[in-house]
C-alpha cells in the first residue's frame, strides 16, 4: 500500500514540457499540411467573410408597422370596403381580412333552447350544469313540443341561440385586394434608423408598383393572390375556413458598408399549418357584436361569427459593423486551431506509422533526479578541471583561459 502510495505521488509531482521533433515523412506532412490548409479556409471563408466574425451585432431591433388594406368584394350581392372586412381598423401589426360571415339577428338577454342540447327530461339538462361550449348558462329545464319524445336543454343568455351555420358562399374577391407595409426599424446600438421603401420613391411610383421578389422587391404594396400563391394555399378553402398567414420582414444590414445597402427582406408563411388538416379547431374565426337599443329601452344586438384570414406582421433584424475586440478573438482562435494539425499528426504518427515505438521514444523521454543529479556532478567535475587553467585579471575582475585551451 505505502509502495502504490509512493508511486502515486511521484507521479502526481512530474512536469511535462514540450519536445520538438522533426519527422521526415512525406505522408505525414501531407497530411498536416492539408489539415492546416482546411482549417484556414474554414475561418478565412465561413467564419471571417460569410459569418462576418469581425462584426459587432446588434440584434435588438426596434420595430413600427402601419398597415393599410385596399379592395372590394362581394357578400351576398353587397359590396363589401375595407370597413366591412378589416379588423380592427387601426392598420397594426396583425389584422384580419373578413371572408365569411355567419349572423345572428335580434337578440335579446333572455331564456331560449340551445340546439346542440339534445334531451329527453329535466335530468338530462342538469347533468349540462357549468358548460362553457353552449350559448349560455344551462337552466336545467327540457323544452319538449307536444307527444315529442325528445326536446332541447333550455338556456339563459342572450336568445334565439346562435346560428351554427349558413349557406353562405365566402368572399373570394379577398385574392384581388392589396396591403400596404409601412415598417421603420431603428438599431439603437449604431443609431441607424431605416424604412422599408426608399425615400426617393414617389406616390405615383408606390400606387403604381406591386411587390415581386425580382423585379420589384422594394415595392410596399402586397397581393393577397400573390401572398397565398407563394404559401401553397388554395384561396376558395381559406376563405372558407379562414387561417394564419406570417409576413416577415427580415433586416441583415452590414454596416461597413452605406446604409442604403441595408434593405428588408420578405418571406411569407401558413402559421396555422400544423391545425390545417386537423378535424377540430380548423380554420380561424371569432365573434363581435354590434348593440343597439329598442324605444323601450331594451337592450338587443347582433351577433357576428366571423372566418377570417389573419395576417401576423413580424419584424427580425440582424446588424453587424467592423469592431476590434471580436476580430482579436476569432483571430486568436483561428491560430489556436491550427495546431489542431499537428494533435491529428501525431495520433496517426504514433498509433498508424510504421516504426510507431520509435517514434514514441523520441518524441518522449523521462527524466529522473537522479540522472539530474549525476549530469550535474559530471558537468562541475568538467568545470572545476577546466578552472585549473584558467587565471584571473585582477584589473577588470574577467576570466581569460589559458593559452593551452585557446585555438
Amino acid at each position: 500500500m505505502a509502495s502504490m502510495l509512493g508511486a502515486f505521488v511521484n507521479d502526481f509531482f512530474t512536469y511535462e514540457t514540450t519536445k520538438s521533433v522533426v519527422v521526415k515523412s512525406w505522408s505525414v506532412g501531407i497530411v498536416n499540411r492539408i489539415i492546416q490548409l482546411l482549417i484556414i479556409i474554414y475561418f478565412v471563408g465561413y467564419v471571417f467573410l460569410y459569418e462576418k466574425a469581425y462584426q459587432q451585432n446588434d440584434t435588438g431591433v426596434e420595430s413600427s408597422v402601419m398597415t393599410k388594406v385596399k379592395g372590394f368584394g362581394y357578400q351576398d350581392n353587397q359590396v363589401q370596403d375595407t370597413a366591412d372586412y378589416v379588423y380592427p381598423p387601426q392598420g397594426a401589426g396583425v389584422f384580419c381580412i373578413i371572408t365569411k360571415v355567419i349572423v345572428t339577428d335580434n337578440q335579446t338577454r333572455g331564456l331560449c333552447e340551445e340546439p346542440s342540447l339534445d334531451c329527453a327530461n329535466h335530468t338530462d339538462c342538469e347533468a349540462f350544469y357549468g358548460n362553457n361550449l353552449v350559448n349560455g348558462a344551462v337552466t336545467g329545464r327540457c323544452h319538449k313540443n307536444f307527444n315529442a319524445s325528445e326536446g332541447k336543454c333550455e338556456i339563459r343568455g342572450w336568445c334565439p341561440a346562435e346560428k351554427k351555420s349558413f349557406p353562405r358562399e365566402p368572399m373570394v374577391d379577398v385574392n384581388n385586394f392589396t396591403i400596404f407595409i409601412k415598417n421603420s426599424i431603428r438599431f439603437p446600438m449604431f443609431d441607424v434608423t431605416r424604412g422599408n421603401f426608399p425615400q426617393h420613391m414617389t406616390s405615383k411610383e408606390i400606387k403604381s408598383c406591386s411587390y415581386h421578389p425580382v423585379r420589384s422587391p422594394l415595392c410596399p404594396i402586397f397581393r393577397v393572390g400573390d401572398i397565398l400563391n407563394s404559401t401553397g394555399q388554395d384561396v376558395h378553402t381559406l376563405a372558407t375556413m379562414g387561417g394564419e398567414i406570417g409576413i416577415n420582414i427580415a433586416w441583415r444590414c452590414d454596416l461597413d458598408w452605406d446604409e442604403e445597402h441595408c434593405r428588408p427582406q420578405y418571406s411569407f408563411t401558413r402559421l396555422d399549418a400544423p391545425f390545417s388538416h386537423n378535424s377540430v379547431s380548423k380554420g380561424y374565426n371569432f365573434r363581435f357584436a354590434r348593440y343597439y337599443k329598442k324605444e323601450d329601452g331594451q337592450d338587443y344586438r347582433t351577433l357576428f361569427k366571423a372566418h377570417a384570414i389573419r395576417f401576423d406582421i413580424m419584424v427580425t433584424g440582424n446588424a453587424g459593423k467592423f469592431s476590434t475586440v471580436p476580430t482579436l478573438i476569432n483571430t486568436v482562435a483561428a491560430l489556436t486551431s491550427i495546431g489542431l494539425g499537428t494533435v491529428l499528426c501525431d495520433i496517426i504518427l504514433l498509433n498508424f506509422m510504421k516504426g510507431a515505438d520509435q517514434y514514441k521514444a523520441k518524441k518522449f523521454e523521462e527524466v529522473s533526479e537522479a540522472q539530474i543529479e549525476a549530469s550535474i556532478t559530471q558537468s562541475q567535475g568538467s568545470q572545476l578541471s577546466l578552472k585549473q587553467e584558467t587565471k584571473t585579471l585582477c584589473d577588470s575582475g574577467a576570466v581569460s583561459l589559458s593559452n593551452d585551451l585557446l585555438p
